[in-house]
């Protein structure tokens, strides 16, 4: 998959990341990705189409289109709570002060019912609030008790994560320096082959000048010759392979 990030990091078992340096390399890189980092002027551009406009009632559609178009707000209509008498041109008809009548019927009626509103709130809000403070203490315990699981779960991850990496790195420590071994060892039989080679044509060589007894002595020294290669110039070699993939 293109793109795919391949994450091979094991931070339980991972070691230099205090190292001198290490911080100051990481801050290169970002200051580094911040001068390739061009903005653009539209930098939403690539953020998808707007949100959706379809939880937007008139009423408040009419509200953002007044703020767009800076129009003052409109006062707040008394014109409910008034009694106006008929206008002075209708004093003298009857359905103008029917029209009157009932409007002060309806202002009585609507009074009537804010004064029920409150004796009810005070004979029932208080049984009603505590119902409605039950409800919220039994929602929080019910959402405390979910972020404990959740907190039970991501330890238990957690836990479980280090225990895999732990494991995988006694084991990753164990074939590195079985490795370090075998590259060590295939280096000693490499340098004795080289060595075998070389007195085996020295043998030979003097084999044809001295006679038939030469190479058997040359022979013996071949046979001794792995006791012999522990020179220092092998012990160096050694050292550093083993520096190299020391834990």
């Amino acid at each position: 998959m293109a793109g795919e990030v391949v994450v091979d990091a094991l931070p339980y078992i991972d070691q230099g990341y205090d190292d001198p340096g290490v911080r100051e390399a990481a801050l290169a890189m970002v200051e580094e990705e911040c001068r390739r980092y061009r903005p653009t002027k539209n930098y939403l551009e690539n953020a998808g189409p707007e949100p959706s406009t379809a939880f937007e009632t008139p009423a408040l559609q009419r509200e953002m289109e007044r703020v767009q178009q800076r129009l003052p707000i409109e006062p707040l209509s008394m014109k409910r709570y008034e009694l106006p008498p008929p206008p002075a041109g209708r004093l003298g008809e009857p359905t103008a002060w029917t029209e009157a009548v009932d409007n002060s019927h309806a202002q009585l009626s609507h009074q009537a019912i804010r004064v029920l509103n409150l004796e009810l709130q005070l004979e029932y809000s208080s049984e009603a609030w505590r119902s409605y403070l039950s409800i919220l203490q039994a929602l929080v315990e019910r959402s405390q008790n979910v972020h404990t699981q959740l907190r039970k779960q991501i330890a238990t991850v957690n836990w479980e994560r280090k225990r895999s990496q732990t494991a995988s790195g006694a084991r990753l420590r164990a074939l590195r320096r079985r490795w370090a071994q075998l590259v060590s060892d295939n280096y000693r039989l490499e340098r004795a082959i080289m060595q075998l080679e070389i007195q085996l044509e020295k043998a030979k060589s003097q084999a044809s000048i001295e006679g038939s007894d030469a190479p058997d002595m040359d022979l013996e020294a071949v046979k001794n010759l792995p006791d012999k290669l522990n020179s220092e110039t092998e012990k160096e070699v050694q050292k550093k392979i083993e520096d190299m993939f020391a834990d």
